[in-house]
C-alpha cells in the first residue's frame, strides 16, 4: 500500500452524520508532550514542510512526483499543475504525515500545512462523498479532457482508460482521505472538514452492497456504472506466435461493479468504518462492518478450493452465479488469488477478536490446505526469474488448482492484447505473476486463537471497537507505520516506531541542504501523448514483459530500464521532489523526534 482553530460544529447538516455526543479532542486524548528536540532538527522539518505547502502543492494538494522547477509532474501518469492525486503517495498521505509531525513538535506550522491540505481533499470531494483518483481544479472539462487523452493510451493502466465520473475504493485512496479529515475534525472541528467527514461517511455506507449473495461487500467504484468498459477489445491481427484459443480480455464484464477484496477495499473500508466508531461514537456502523464480516464467510468458495478471488460477482452473469469469482482487469484472470486468501485468513483471525466468538476461524484450516497444495513448482520457480522469492501463483484456475499466467502481445492499447494460459515463462513484468506468502504465520495466528480461553476471548471483545467501552483515542501515527485493525482495540500496543539513530537523522536534515526539499532520482518516466496510435499491427516481442509499450503509450517505465527496441535507449534518471521521499523522511525525523 504505499500513505497520509475551528468551531465546535453547529450546522443542522452535521447533526445526522455526526450524531450522539461528540468527542474530546484528539489534542486531549492522544497527544503528550514531546521532549525539547534538538534545535536544529525540528526547524528543519518545518522548512520542508513550508516547502511542500507553499512551493510544491497546487491549493495544498499534491501528485507523486516534480521536476525541481514544478514544469512537469506525474501521479501515475504525467498530470498538469493544477491536477490533485488522491491514490496514495499522494495529497492524504502529504496531509497524514503533517499532522504526524505536528503531533511530535507542537508545531502549528506542520498543523497548517495539514489543514491546508484537507481542505484541498474538501474541495477534491466528489458530491456522492468518495473521491477519484485524480482530480484537476481546472474542472472537470480539463480532467475528461485529460482521461480522454494521456489516460485513454496507458496500456496497463485500464483504470484510467476510461472516465466513469465516479469514486474509487482502489489503492486506498478515499479512506486515506477520509482518516485524515477524520483527524482534522478531531484536532479542530473545522465546519467544512466536519460536514465533508460526515459526506465521506455516509458514501461509505451506501456503497456496500445490500442483500444477496455480495450483501456486505464493496465494488472497486461507486456509484455504480453500466456498460462503461463491458469488454475489452480483441484486436483483428493476432501475431503468429500467438497460441490457438487462448482466454483473453475481461472475462466478467466491467470489473468495478464486482465486490472486490484486493487493493485494500475491503481493509480500509473496515479500517475506517472502526476508526468513527471508536471516536464518534458511531455505533450505528457497527451492522455495516457485521455485514462485511458475515461476506468474507459466505464468499469462501467450498472445498476443495476454500480460497477466494480479487473479486466475486456482485451480481449472476451469464450463467455464473452472484458471488462466484470474478476476473478483474483485462490482465486479470477469473480464479482464486492466494494472496487476498492469506489476507483474508488474517481477518477472519481478527474477526475473532473482535467478537470473542472462535467460530470466526471454523474454516481456517482448510483455507491454509488449501495454500499447502498451490505452491509454485521447484520448475516455475527455477524458469523465471521474476519468481525468486515468491512462493506461489498470483492466480489459480478454478476447478484444477493449476497456475494460471498472463502475457501480452502487441506495442500498445490498440494493437496489444492480454491473454491467460498455464505458461510460467514470459510473464508481465508490470504485474506480479507470483506472489511471497507466509502460510506458517497463518497457522500461528490461527493456533493462537484456538489457544484462547474463554475468558481471554472475552476480555478482546470488551476492549474491540464493536463493544460500547467508551470513546477511544485514535493511533498517533499514520505515516510512520500502517494502521491495521488491530490497533483499535482499547489498550492496543501501538505500532512500533523505527529506531533513527542521531547519526541518520542529521543525514536527512544534510539532504534538505540549503534547497529545503529532498532530491532524488525520479525512477519513472513517461512518453508525451502522440495522438491516437496507428492501427499497424506488431508482431514481435520486445513488450512482452515490459512497464511500457511503443511511444504511444503513457504508461511510466524506469528510464534506466526501459524496453529493448529502438528509439529507446536507457538513460539516467533526473533529480527530483517526491511525495514518497518526503513522507518516508518526515516519518523517519517523526520517529527521531518522539523517541530520542
Amino acid at each position: 500500500m504505499e500513505r497520509r482553530t475551528f468551531a465546535r460544529l453547529t450546522a443542522a447538516s452535521l447533526l445526522a452524520p455526526l450524531a450522539g455526543p461528540l468527542p474530546a479532542p484528539a489534542a486531549a486524548a492522544g497527544r503528550t508532550a514531546a521532549p525539547d528536540p534538538p534545535a536544529r532538527i525540528v526547524p528543519a522539518m518545518s522548512r520542508a514542510a513550508r516547502f511542500m505547502d507553499e512551493h510544491v502543492s497546487y491549493r495544498g494538494a499534491y501528485v507523486w512526483s516534480y521536476l525541481p522547477d514544478l514544469s512537469q509532474s506525474w501521479g501515475e501518469m504525467a498530470a498538469r499543475r493544477t491536477m490533485c492525486w488522491v491514490q496514495p503517495p499522494g495529497t492524504p498521505a502529504v496531509g497524514h504525515s503533517m499532522l504526524d509531525a505536528y503531533y511530535a513538535t507542537g508545531e502549528e506550522t506542520f498543523l497548517a500545512a495539514a489543514e491546508h491540505t484537507a481542505l484541498a481533499l474538501v474541495d477534491a470531494q466528489l458530491p456522492s462523498g468518495g473521491w477519484n483518483y485524480v482530480h484537476d481544479f481546472a474542472g472537470e472539462r480539463a480532467l475528461a479532457h485529460w482521461y480522454a487523452t494521456v489516460g485513454a493510451n496507458g496500456w496497463r493502466l485500464e483504470e484510467f482508460q476510461h472516465y466513469y465520473g465516479n469514486a474509487t475504493f482502489d489503492d486506498g485512496g478515499t479512506t486515506q482521505a477520509a482518516q485524515l479529515l477524520l483527524r482534522l475534525w478531531l484536532e479542530r472541528r473545522h465546519p467544512r472538514v466536519g460536514e465533508a467527514l460526515g459526506r465521506a461517511i455516509a458514501f461509505v455506507v451506501d456503497a456496500q452492497y445490500r442483500g444477496g449473495a455480495a450483501d456486505g461487500g464493496w465494488p472497486q467504484r461507486h456509484p455504480r456504472v453500466r456498460g462503461a468498459a463491458d469488454s475489452v477489445p480483441w484486436p483483428r491481427h493476432r501475431p503468429p506466435w500467438l497460441p490457438d484459443g487462448v482466454a483473453h480480455g475481461m472475462e466478467d464484464g466491467e470489473y468495478t461493479r464486482h465486490v472486490t477484496f484486493n487493493d485494500g477495499v475491503l481493509t480500509g473500508n473496515l479500517v475506517f468504518l472502526l476508526m468513527c466508531v471508536n471516536t464518534l461514537g458511531r455505533h450505528d456502523l457497527v451492522p455495516v462492518v457485521e455485514r462485511t464480516m458475515a461476506l468474507v464467510h459466505r464468499l469462501q468458495q467450498p472445498a476443495p478450493q476454500p480460497g477466494w478471488g480479487l473479486q466475486h460477482l456482485a451480481t449472476a452473469r451469464r450463467g455464473r452465479p452472484a458471488g462466484a469469482p470474478a476476473g478483474a482487469r483485462s490482465y486479470e484472470p477469473r480464479g482464486l488469488a492466494p494472496e487476498i486468501t492469506q489476507n483474508l485468513v488474517r481477518h477472519l483471525c481478527t474477526f475473532a477478536l473482535l467478537t470473542g466468538d472462535r467460530s470466526h476461524v471454523r474454516r481456517v484450516p482448510e483455507a491454509i490446505d488449501w495454500l499447502e497444495r498451490c505452491r509454485l513448482t521447484e520448475e516455475q520457480i527455477a524458469e523465471n526469474p521474476r519468481f525468486a522469492g515468491r512462493t506461489h501463483p498470483t492466480y489459480v484456475e478454478l476447478g484444477t488448482d493449476r497456475a494460471r499466467f498472463t502475457h501480452r502481445f502487441g506495442s500498445n492499447v490498440r494493437n496489444g492484447a492480454y491473454w491467460f494460459d498455464h505458461d510460467h515463462r514470459d510473464t508481465l513484468g508490470h504485474s506480479h505473476a507470483a506472489k511471497r506468502l507466509n502460510v506458517a504465520d497463518l497457522w500461528e495466528r490461527y493456533d493462537r486463537i484456538m489457544a484462547m480461553s474463554d475468558a481471554e476471548l472475552a476480555d478482546w471483545r470488551a476492549r474491540s471497537p464493536l463493544s460500547r467501552g467508551g470513546r477511544v483515542a485514535l493511533p498517533r501515527w499514520f505515516s510512520v507505520a500502517d494502521v491495521e485493525i488491530s490497533h483499535l482495540f482499547r489498550e492496543a500496543a501501538p505500532p512500533p516506531l523505527p529506531a533513527v539513530g542521531e547519526a541518520e537523522a542529521a543525514d536527512l536534515i544534510a539532504g534538505l541542504g540549503d534547497r529545503d526539499h529532498w532530491l532524488v532520482p525520479l525512477d519513472a518516466t513517461t512518453n508525451p501523448f502522440r495522438g491516437t496510435p496507428p492501427p499497424a499491427p506488431y508482431d514481435g516481442r520486445a513488450y512482452q514483459g515490459t512497464h511500457v509499450g511503443d511511444l504511444y503509450d503513457t504508461s511510466p517505465y524506469d528510464p534506466a530500464a526501459p524496453p529493448a527496441e529502438p528509439p529507446y535507449a536507457p538513460r539516467e534518471p533526473v533529480d527530483g521532489i517526491t511525495t514518497g521521499s518526503f513522507t518516508e523522511n518526515m516519518a523517519r525525523l517523526v520517529a527521531h523526534v518522539t523517541t530520542r
